[in-house]
């Protein structure tokens, strides 16, 4: 990778297209896997109603169905996916049984996000206990800033404080936000130069208006970002703009060798369903050479989580 330091590298040790499009993809698709790994950077597991991994007390919701850790590895193999990660969902919030139990039964196929809150004493001191109990398989920690009444204390040291934890264990951040709070996110971004900052769901460009989604996409501009194409917004719904566009701007701002993908994995997968989310996934970046698309599509991710044969 160019734009990614060796150090920072080591340390981090989601609509119908016509069918000649869906067959151009799909060529795509096949032509990446015999030269790079598929990895899917962007998943969530559930226990369900599962009392032996219960959800937590303050869950925002609830998911009924099951999307254990054996089916995910089912739709991988159906779905020529190599590796995954795991993001640890909100269900949870910062207990992490279910993870790490997702982990276990994945081995070296499978790793994980963790989910930690600055503003509630006690729970950022558990994440080294947790990745020293997981070596080489927790790579990132996640922030939300999406709901008002649960943003994170932006410009606080107890936030401060759960960044430099992160970076302090080689851990990425992962950043879940609508674009009107990035600004907030910069100083951090600044301060820990050497620690990646991956940006969940293109930066969620619909959820906010193209002058707030500039912001994240100037956010190239610090050599630590990555991008993950992910959560594809539904074109067909407010504000009914074109993905096109953005996809675009995105690929030219930072590049293939600062692009991921994810998605496509949930309780009713199969391998076909979740092979064609990947080809959904190829098409909106069939302005890209092949060479880009595989690492996109998991040439980047494999170097930067650390996945190998």
């Amino acid at each position: 990778m160019t734009e990614l330091t060796r150090r920072r590298i080591i340390r981090c040790a989601a609509g119908t297209i016509p069918l000649s499009a869906a067959f151009a993809a799909e060529k795509s698709v096949a032509e990446e896997q015999n030269t790079s790994p598929v990895v899917d950077t962007h998943l969530h597991c559930f226990g369900g109603v599962d009392a032996q991994f219960p959800y937590h007390a303050l869950a925002p919701y609830r998911p009924e169905a099951r999307a254990s850790p054996e089916h995910l590895l089912k739709c991988m193999d159906g779905a020529g996916v190599n590796f995954a990660v795991v993001v640890h969902p909100e269900p949870y919030q910062d207990d992490h049984n279910y993870l790490e139990h997702c982990l276990r039964i994945g081995g070296s196929r499978l790793k994980g996000t963790c989910l930690f809150f600055s503003d509630r004493p006690g729970s950022v001191d558990r994440m080294a206990p947790l990745v020293q109990r997981n070596p080489r398989q927790i790579v990132a920690a996640r922030v939300h800033a999406y709901a008002p009444q649960r943003l994170p204390p932006f410009g606080t040291k107890e936030l401060r404080h759960l960044w430099a934890t992160a970076a302090e264990l080689g851990l990425a951040m992962q950043l879940h936000f609508e674009p009107r709070y990035a600004t907030a996110f910069e100083p951090l971004i600044r301060e820990f130069s050497d620690t990646t900052v991956i940006i969940d769901h293109l930066g969620r460009p619909m959820q906010g208006t193209i002058r707030e989604h500039n912001v994240v996409v100037r956010w190239a501009r610090f050599s630590n970002t990555v991008m993950k194409v992910s959560a594809l917004p539904d074109q067909n719904r407010y504000p009914h703009r074109d993905l096109a566009p953005i996809m675009l701007k995105l690929t030219k701002a930072f590049g293939a060798d600062r692009m991921i993908y994810g998605g496509g994995f949930h309780a009713q997968a199969t391998g076909e369903s979740y092979r064609g989310y990947r080809t959904q996934v190829a098409e909106v970046l069939s302005h890209l050479s092949a060479g880009d698309q595989s690492k996109l599509l998991g040439g980047t991710a494999a170097t930067l989580f650390g996945f190998t044969a």
